[in-house]
């Protein structure tokens, strides 16, 4: 019964069906399949974390950018290319931007990394993940430092 709709099916084309004896008709060995052309990848369908961090950015964004410390954000001028949204935060590229005042870069970046949703992601994975709404100087860097300070530490706890 099955056979027959495959033949019902096949007939509409126009294909040859060949048989190989012997060696040649093997099941094909890890190594001599056909690559993906894009690596499947799980993605969170939809989570939304309500959390005051986007207040606590703003407000540090205002202390940044008072004259006594704009020369500490070493924005070198890109301040003039923050654009502000109406929820008074300030924007670089349609991402937020994270000042160094008021230590809310940690903050986001512990949020990032040691939340339970994001089970310790490594320095490229991490960034991937925080470039698309965040924004700040040298970010690249300072997430690869801090993952590599936090590796550092659990291969310490883990030895006692």
């Amino acid at each position: 019964m099955r056979h027959r709709r495959w033949v019902e099916l096949l007939n509409d084309y126009e294909c040859q069906i060949r048989y190989h004896p012997g060696k040649a008709n093997v099941v094909a060995d890890a190594l001599s399949r056909k690559e993906r052309l894009k690596p499947l990848r799980v993605q969170a369908l939809s989570m939304t974390i309500r959390s005051n961090l986007t207040s606590q950015v703003r407000d540090a964004q205002i202390e940044a950018l008072k004259e006594e410390n704009i020369k500490e954000e070493s924005l070198r001028g890109m301040e003039r290319q923050l654009i502000k949204k109406p929820d008074g935060t300030r924007n670089f590229m349609d991402r937020l931007w994270v000042p160094s005042y008021g230590d809310v870069r940690k903050l986001v970046l512990d949020e990032a990394h040691k939340t339970r949703y994001s089970i310790h992601p490594g320095a490229d994975k991490m960034y991937h993940g925080l470039k698309e709404h965040f924004w700040w100087p040298n970010m690249k860097a300072e997430v690869a430092t801090y993952v590599s300070k936090c590796l550092t530490c659990s291969k310490v706890k883990a030895e006692y």
